[in-house]
């Protein structure tokens, strides 16, 4: 697997096995840190960087994450040999030995807390500072592939999983109730990534019935008014192809604001993302392929304006960068590609592109 996020004037990516490299984008994306990771099962299934740039955490199929110091001198960081990675374990003695792993685990906007998502159905937010787990959300009824904090308040939490909801949590007032403050209901399929615009209310979120959705919560579902959108067909999406009967299905409870179509969600959890703020005013969605391609639309019209062809397999990933005009992809053919636009927001397929970066190409699904 091959994840990247540009962070200002670094970039991390996530390599398929072991191995998570910082590189300083503002100095000829040299290499800053070599992170090895250690205590894997399979590999690493995501990795946050906090906001200050100062810690790493990562994870995988285990209940345990680990935290790095990203600004460290030591340059080859190897688990427990040259540097410490503290676990943070989340599993605790009510799961009765079960072995959960992590899907998906965010940063809070002030780095004090960690949020993730587990394949037993559960959210998890770890205290940083009081090192110890503070909250545990029975989310969802299968594996939640992502989570992320609303907004900086850090009240709100949306999570996704493979039961097809995206759901809000406010933890204001969980603790009393146990339940979500709201539903998302309208996809078809599982959740595979999502994105908040930062402001509490929009989100994003991309999912296996190849659509991605703009939600407004201000029009969340109750929890008693759940309703799956019915399948009369059986599909995997980790090696079938969609099929075509169920492209034209609509949720009979849609309550999103816009769904954008033209891309493919196959063979892994491929990721969206509202474009920059300080660069395009967040008016662009873009997101990865199965088809080797990197689709932009449009948020207000829904108009596919860009995409960007290069790639030869599947492209898990893209990270645009928060003030640059530039745009960088991943993809299962191991290529770690560069793209850079007109500086004027306006998106325009590039013209030039580089392919920078090159790793042993892999196949693999999950």
């Amino acid at each position: 697997m091959v994840l990247l996020y540009i962070y200002m004037c670094v970039c991390v990516i996530l390599e398929q096995g072991s191995q998570i490299r910082i590189y300083d984008v503002d100095r000829g994306w040299k290499v800053q840190k070599n992170i090895m990771a250690r205590s894997l099962r399979w590999t690493i299934t995501d990795a946050s960087l906090s906001p200050d740039r100062q810690h790493l955490v990562y994870a995988s199929m285990s209940p345990v994450i680990h935290i790095v110091n990203a600004q460290s001198t030591m340059k080859e960081s190897l688990a427990n040999i040259t540097e410490v990675h503290d676990g943070l374990d989340l599993s605790s003695p009510d799961d009765g030995g079960y072995s959960f792993g992590i899907f998906s685990l965010k940063f809070s906007t002030d780095g004090r807390e960690v949020v993730a998502g587990s394949s037993n159905g559960d959210v998890y937010v770890y205290d940083l500072k009081a090192d110890k787990l503070s909250l545990r959300i029975s989310a969802h009824t299968c594996d939640v592939n992502t989570v992320c904090f609303a907004d900086e308040s850090g009240h709100l939490i949306y999570s996704g999983g493979d039961d097809d909801y995206c759901k809000v949590w406010d933890r204001r007032c969980y603790t009393a109730n146990g339940k979500p403050a709201g539903v998302l209901m309208g996809h078809l399929e599982g959740i595979t990534f999502i994105d908040s615009r930062g402001d509490g209310r929009y989100l994003i979120s991309n999912a296996k019935d190849q659509a991605i959705k703009l939600w407004d919560i201000r029009k969340m579902s109750p929890t008693s008014a759940c309703y799956r959108g019915y399948r009369n067909y059986e599909w995997d999406y980790r090696w079938m192809e969609y099929p075509e009967q169920a492209r034209d299905f609509k949720h009979p409870y849609d309550h999103s604001v816009a769904t954008y179509k033209g891309h493919s969600v196959l063979r892994t959890l491929i990721r969206c993302y509202f474009s920059p703020e300080y660069s395009t005013g967040q008016k662009y969605i873009y997101t990865g392929s199965h088809d080797s391609c990197i689709y932009i639309y449009d948020l207000v019209s829904g108009t596919q304006v860009a995409k960007l062809e290069h790639h030869r397999s599947t492209v898990r990933d893209c990270s645009w960068h928060p003030t640059y005009p530039m745009l960088v992809s991943s993809s299962w053919d191991g290529d770690i590609v560069k793209w850079e636009f007109p500086d004027n927001g306006e998106v325009v397929v590039p013209s030039a592109k580089e392919t920078f970066l090159r790793f042993q190409r892999r196949h693999f699904y999950e």
